[in-house]
C-alpha cells in the first residue's frame, strides 16, 4: 500500500478537499480558499502573545505537559547514577577497597573504567531508541510510540533493581535508555507541533525542566538514604522509577494526536478534530484557519522538495539547519555539563564532606530549577533565543575558567567551597541559557516535514559527544586515574568558548517566526545575523504559483 505521505497534496480540507492533480477551476478556488484562511491564521498566531495564547491553547499545554513528564524518568536517573559514584552504599556494593581518605570516606570506590562504562550506558541506549524513533513516530505518530516506550521503560527497570553486580546494571542502563532516547524526542516534537509561536519555547524548553525535576527528586531522595549502608539505600531509588510509567501511560493514551502528523497522512478531518480538543472551545480562533496554516507550511516544503528521510536532513537548506540543531544541543555537553552535574564526585574529591555534598548538590538542582524559571518570566519574553544562548556560553566559560584557576588553592577549605559555589553559579547560568533553549532550539530549525528525524540527529549527537565526554570527565577525576580536580574547568571552558564563537556566526534568530517564515529564511540563505531583521513575505510565492495556475487553466 502506497504511503499517504506519498500521495499527491492535497489543497484545502476536510470535505473541501481537492486534488492538485485534477486540473480545473475547481482547483484553483480551493487553493484561494485555503490562502485566505492560512492567512488569517498566520494572523491570529503572529497576534497571539503568551498569556492569550495560554488561554486559547490550555489544552494543549496540558498535554504537552504530560508528554514532557515522560522525561522526569531520565532526569532522575541520570543525576542517580552519577550521584552512585559518591554514594557508601554503593561504593561498599560495587566498589573495591582502596583505603580510607579525605577524597575516599567510606574506603570503597568504582574504577574509572565501570564508572565510564555505567555513565555512559544509557546514552549509548538512548542513541538507538532516537534513531528508531525517527521511523516510527512518522509512521504510527506520537501516542502509540510514547506509549510503547514506557511498557518498554517498565522491563528495563528490573536489571538495575536485581542487578548482583556491575555487568548487569550497566545492561540495564543500556535498556533503559532505549526508551528514553524515544521519549525525550517525542516530548520535544509533540510540544512544537501543537502550540502557537508564542508558547512553543516554554514548553519544547519544558523537557529540559523535566531533566531538573527528575534530578531534584534524586537529589532529595539520595540525601534521605545517604547515611544508610544496606542494599536497599540504592534499591529504593531505582524502585521508585515505576511509579511514573503507571499514570503516565493512561494520559498519554488520551491525549490527541499532532495534527501536523495527521495532515502528513491526508487525515484531514482528524487533525481537525485533534486541533479542537488542543484549543480552548471558548477561543475566538477558528480551527479551521489553524488547519489551513498547517497544510499550507506543508505544501510549501513539498514544493521545495523537503523530504522525509533521514538522509533530506543533510540536503540542500537542511544541511544548514540540522548543522545548528546539532550544535546547540551538542553545546549542553562541550560547555561543561558532565562536570558540573557530577558535581556530588567533584565537591568529594576536593575534600568538601559527604553531608555538605549532597546538602549542596540538592541546592544546586534547586537553583537550576529557579534558573528555569528565571528564564521564562524574565528572558525569553523579552529576548531572543540568539542573545540569551550567546551569553550563557560566555558567562559559563568564565566560571569554568575560575574553577581551574582556584584549584591551585584546594588546600584551603574556603577555596574548596568557593569552587563548589562556582559550579552553582554556572548551574544557574547554564539554565538561564544553553539548558533550555538546547531542547527548544532544535524542536524549531528542521523543517515541519523533517523535524522529528532533524531533533533526533541533534538528539544523537548530543549523546555521541556526550559518551565520549562522560567517559573523559571520569577520568578527569577519578583518584585513581588522572585527577585533575579542578583543573578540569580549564577543559570545559575551553570547549565551551569554542560554542560561544560558534553561536555567534551561526546561530540564527528564530524568536516570533512562524515554521513557514523559517522555510523561507533558510531556503533564501540568510546570514545567521540577519535573521531577526530580514522581513519574509509568507504569500508572495504562493501567489506567484497562483497566477502560474491559472494562466495554465487558460491556456
Amino acid at each position: 500500500m502506497k504511503d499517504p505521505e506519498e500521495n499527491p497534496t492535497v489543497i484545502g480540507y476536510a470535505e473541501d478537499s481537492v486534488n492538485v492533480d485534477e486540473p480545473g477551476q475547481d482547483v484553483i478556488r480551493s487553493e484561494k480558499i485555503l490562502i485566505a484562511e492560512a492567512q488569517v491564521g498566520f494572523a491570529d498566531e503572529k497576534e497571539l502573545g503568551p498569556r492569550a495564547a495560554l488561554i486559547t491553547y490550555s489544552n494543549a499545554v496540558m498535554w504537552s505537559l504530560v508528554f514532557a513528564a515522560c522525561v522526569i524518568m531520565e532526569g532522575y536517573d541520570t543525576a542517580l547514577l552519577g550521584s552512585f559514584y559518591a554514594y557508601p552504599a554503593f561504593q561498599i556494593r560495587f566498589g573495591r577497597f582502596v583505603g580510607v581518605t579525605s577524597s575516599t570516606p567510606s574506603g570503597y570506590q568504582l574504577t574509572a573504567a565501570w564508572q565510564a562504562g555505567m555513565g555512559q550506558a544509557g546514552g549509548v541506549g538512548s542513541f538507538f531508541g532516537a534513531i528508531l524513533s525517527g521511523y516510527m513516530v512518522p509512521k504510527y505518530g506520537q501516542r502509540i510510540v510514547v506509549i510503547a516506550s514506557l511498557i518498554v521503560l517498565i522491563i528495563g527497570i528490573f536489571f538495575p533493581f536485581f542487578a548482583p553486580n556491575l555487568p548487569v546494571l550497566t545492561i540495564g542502563e543500556v535498556i533503559c535508555g532505549f526508551p528514553w532516547g524515544i521519549l525525550t524526542t517525542c516530548a520535544t516534537s509533540y510540544a512544537s507541533e501543537v502550540l502557537p509561536t508564542s508558547l512553543r519555547v516554554y514548553l519544547t524548553s519544558f523537557t529540559n525542566m523535566c531533566f531538573i525535576i527528575g534530578q531534584l527528586i534524586a537529589a532529595g531522595i539520595l540525601k534521605g538514604l545517604s547515611n544508610h549502608t544496606s542494599a536497599w539505600a540504592y534499591r529504593i531509588p531505582f524502585a521508585i522509577q515505576w511509579v511514573w510509567p503507571c499514570f503516565l501511560i493512561p494520559l498519554v493514551y488520551l491525549a490527541p494526536e499532532s495534527p501536523w502528523y495527521l495532515v502528513r497522512k491526508n487525515r484531514l478531518e482528524d487533525a481537525e478534530q485533534s486541533l479542537r480538543r488542543l484549543q480552548n472551545r471558548k477561543a475566538k480562533i477558528n480551527p479551521r484557519n489553524t488547519l489551513a496554516t498547517i497544510i499550507h507550511t506543508d505544501n510549501f516544503e513539498k514544493m521545495n522538495n523537503a523530504g522525509t528521510r533521514y538522509v533530506d536532513c543533510f540536503k540542500g537548506p537542511e544541511l544548514r539547519r540540522t548543522e545548528i540543531a546539532c550544535m546547540v544541543l551538542t553545546g549542553q555537553i562541550l560547555c561543561g555539563i558532565d562536570f558540573a552535574y557530577n558535581s556530588s564526585y567533584f565537591y568529594e574529591n576536593i575534600g568538601v564532606g559527604t553531608s555538605t555534598t549532597y546538602s549542596l548538590n540538592l541546592g544546586g538542582t534547586g537553583l537550576a530549577l529557579c534558573g528555569c524559571f528565571v528564564n521564562w518570566f524574565a528572558l525569553m519574553p523579552y529576548i531572543g533565543r540568539r542573545t540569551i544562548y550567546i551569553w550563557g556560553m560566555g558567562g559559563m566559560t568564565v566560571a569554568l575558567i575560575l574553577i581551574g584557576i582556584l584549584n591551585v588553592w584546594t588546600s584551603h577549605k574556603r577555596v574548596s567551597i568557593a569552587q563548589a559555589v562556582l559550579t552553582l553559579v554556572w548551574t544557574l547560568m547554564f539554565q538561564l541559557s544553553a539548558g533550555q533553549l538546547g531542547w527548544a532550539l532544535p524542536a524549531e530549525m528542521g523543517s515541519t516535514r523533517l523535524r522529528q528525524k532533524t531533533i533526533c540527529i541533534a538528539r544523537n549527537a548530543n549523546g555521541l559527544v556526550g559518551i565520549v565526554a562522560g567517559i573523559l570527565q571520569q577520568y578527569f577525576m577519578n583518584p585513581q586515574a588522572w585527577n585533575f580536580k579542578g583543573y578540569v574547568g580549564f577543559v570545559w571552558g575551553a570547549t565551551c568558548f569554542l560554542m560561544f564563537i560558534w553561536a555567534f556566526f551561526r546561530l540564527p534568530e528564530t524568536w516570533k517566526r512562524t515554521y513557514e517564515e523559517l522555510d523561507i529564511l533558510f531556503a533564501k540563505e540568510v546570514s545567521a545575523r540577519k535573521f531577526a531583521s530580514t522581513e519574509v513575505n509568507l504569500f508572495e510565492d504562493q501567489e506567484n504559483n497562483d497566477r502560474s495556475d491559472s494562466r495554465k487553466v487558460q491556456d
